[in-house]
């Protein structure tokens, strides 16, 4: 089985997809499929659905959705491979597939995986993995399921590793020597992201290393005023000393052989 939230929910047997109708069953399978082989207690799936004023009778409700969902699964396999599958402990539930089942723990795997040592010892194969990684994507995370906490949470945390593997990406961009690709690039994420500073230090970085040394510091004071006007706050050190290392022209910010 393979299901995939990076985007618009699916869900696929044997390469056919498995309908699974309505937003409440899509909560249900997502919650579950982004924790394998852990129960999730009912308890915390009622939260997930309904909140903190759920109806009188969402523990039957609850019930009938898993019972709707084995019956969609069976559709592709058979009864007993669906309650195999979505399976019940106690009082809580279990979706019995490998991590690497959803995409998005095989995504976050890959972004783990490759880290800043890889950039540094082989950038090529880093940029390869990340795109890989990064293709998975093919919306919002979790964009039909619902609204619950739970959920919610988890769509951050992804796409706070989609900006880390974006990050780590163009770092080992940098490392090839790819500065004037990553410009145009780096301007995109910013224009986005206005207040994420590690994207201000690389296009700053990638700027100087174009021969844009004035814009590359203009980058930075365009970022300084929006934190200061945003969120009442100075860059961090990291853009300061990229900034002090661009105005005393440092021979550490040219990459070798460029």
């Amino acid at each position: 089985m393979l299901i995939e939230v990076l985007g618009p929910m699916h869900v696929f047997h044997d390469g056919t997809e498995i309908e699974i109708p309505g937003a409440k069953p899509r909560t249900i399978i997502a919650s579950l499929a982004l924790h394998p082989g852990e129960v999730i207690s009912a308890a915390d799936l009622l939260d997930e659905l309904w909140g903190a004023n759920p109806p009188r009778s969402a523990g039957n409700s609850l019930q009938g959705h898993v019972a709707r969902l084995r019956r969609s699964l069976a559709q592709q396999t058979n009864r007993a491979q669906a309650r195999d599958v979505l399976r019940t402990f106690g009082s809580g539930y279990l979706l019995d597939i490998d991590a690497d089942s959803v995409d998005a723990l095989r995504f976050t795997r890959i972004v783990q995986e490759v880290g800043s040592r890889t950039i540094h010892e082989d950038p090529k194969h880093a940029i390869d993995r990340l795109t890989e990684a990064l293709r998975m994507w093919r919306g919002p995370a979790l964009a039909d399921t619902g609204q619950g906490i739970s959920c919610q949470t988890a769509c951050a945390h992804l796409n706070e590793i989609r900006l880390m593997a974006r990050d780590l990406q163009i770092e080992a961009q940098l490392a090839l020597g790819l500065h004037r690709e990553v410009v145009p690039q780096l301007e995109q994420l910013l224009t986005r992201h206005p207040l994420r500073e590690r994207f201000c230090e690389q296009l700053m970085l990638a700027l100087y290393r174009s021969g844009r040394q004035a814009d590359a510091i203009n980058v930075y004071y365009r970022v300084r005023e929006r934190l200061s006007q945003e969120l009442g706050l100075e860059p961090g050190p990291g853009m300061r000393n990229r900034l002090t290392e661009i105005l005393q022209q440092e021979p550490s910010l040219i990459l070798a052989g460029h």
